[in-house]
């Protein structure tokens, strides 16, 4: 199946919206109290990434070699993801841990640069 992934970080704030042929899902959290206020918006977008993936595994919406559109909004993020590579230690152990998830289930992954939108 198809799926269309965007997500989103503050300092506060994490969220995803997961979207297929027939539905679209939003979610949003509040960041645990080891992350609140403690880590900056683009290392909050990695975070709003890897768990709504997990999330969306969990819940049985993405399935095992099922593909992934992720849309990131963040120029540097999707420099970032598409090298694997950053300089920023927390940000480099998500990229880890979103790769393990890609891997572990098969997942055909595309990533797009898309320009934010303003609600």
């Amino acid at each position: 199946m198809n799926h269309v992934f965007y997500s989103d970080g503050t300092s506060t704030r994490i969220s995803w919206i997961i979207q297929t042929e027939d539905s679209t899902v939003e979610q949003g959290r509040e960041h645990i109290e080891i992350y609140r206020d403690k880590i900056t918006d683009l290392q909050s977008k990695y975070v709003a990434l890897h768990v709504g993936l997990f999330w969306g595994i969990g819940v049985f919406i993405i399935k095992n070699e099922d593909t992934v559109k992720i849309k990131i909004d963040d120029k540097t993020m999707f420099e970032q993801i598409t090298k694997g590579m950053a300089a920023d230690e927390f940000i480099q152990k998500r990229i880890k841990f979103i790769k393990q998830l890609i891997t572990q289930r098969k997942l055909k992954i595309k990533y797009e640069l898309v320009q934010k939108e303003i609600r």
